[in-house]
């Protein structure tokens, strides 16, 4: 047996995970891509530039003091991990400054599998050590990785979650290595006509490969 963790480290990732998900408070995804913010501010005839969405950001972070009473944990963007408020406090030292945890978005979106019915994997394990390593550095505590699955006839297909849930894998061993606690989120969409049942039979089938290859990677 090679131990992947130390016991400081080990202690490190349990006080972090601890504080994110202390009792009665959540954690706040404020890690939309810029393509997804351009949608929201379109809905309000905001033009999509990088000031707009700092100056959403930091409605977001500065608007209520008592933010801290209902949030555990906030997840960034890359572009929002270096921004700054009106007063030029970078974003991090606010939410910190505030009792909150740092989380940072660490994937590079998805990409189709070739030979299935439009399934898809998600990028970004190269270079990840290296990228989190720096955003340890840079204030983030933990990190957010999504892989999306669906349903229907033929899906989800083995070749999807095994692909998926090692990707998962990997991605929390690479996070753990460099001090960040991982948030996996195997998201199973429930679009389509299929029924409760196989929903949850769908849902179990991923959950558990997920799990499995999670062991599998320590």
């Amino acid at each position: 047996m090679f131990p992947s963790l130390t016991p400081e480290q080990k202690k490190e990732l349990s006080t972090i995970a601890q504080r994110i998900v202390e009792t009665g408070k959540g954690v706040l995804a404020a890690d939309e891509s810029v393509g997804t913010m351009g949608k929201r501010l379109q809905k309000i005839n905001v033009e999509n530039t990088e000031e707009h969405r700092r100056q959403f950001r930091q409605l977001l972070l500065t608007s209520d003091p008592a933010l801290s009473n209902s949030i555990g944990g906030v997840i960034l963007f890359h572009e929002t991990l270096y921004q700054k408020s009106d007063t030029g406090v970078l974003f991090p030292k606010i939410i910190k400054d505030a009792g909150i945890v740092v989380g940072i978005k660490v994937d590079k979106g998805t990409a189709a599998l070739a030979g299935t019915d439009g399934e898809t994997t998600t990028q970004g394990l190269d270079g990840l050590g290296e990228r989190c390593a720096q955003y340890k550095k840079d204030g983030a505590d933990f990190a957010k990785w999504r892989c999306v699955l669906k349903i229907s006839d033929c899906c989800p297909s083995s070749l999807s979650i095994a692909e998926n849930a090692n990707v998962l894998a990997r991605y929390a061993s690479i996070c753990q290595q460099n001090g960040l606690v991982p948030i996996v989120e195997p998201e199973i969409l429930t679009d389509g006509d299929h029924n409760l049942q196989r929903c949850q039979y769908a849902t179990e089938k991923v959950l558990s490969a997920v799990y499995k290859a999670l062991s599998d990677h320590h």
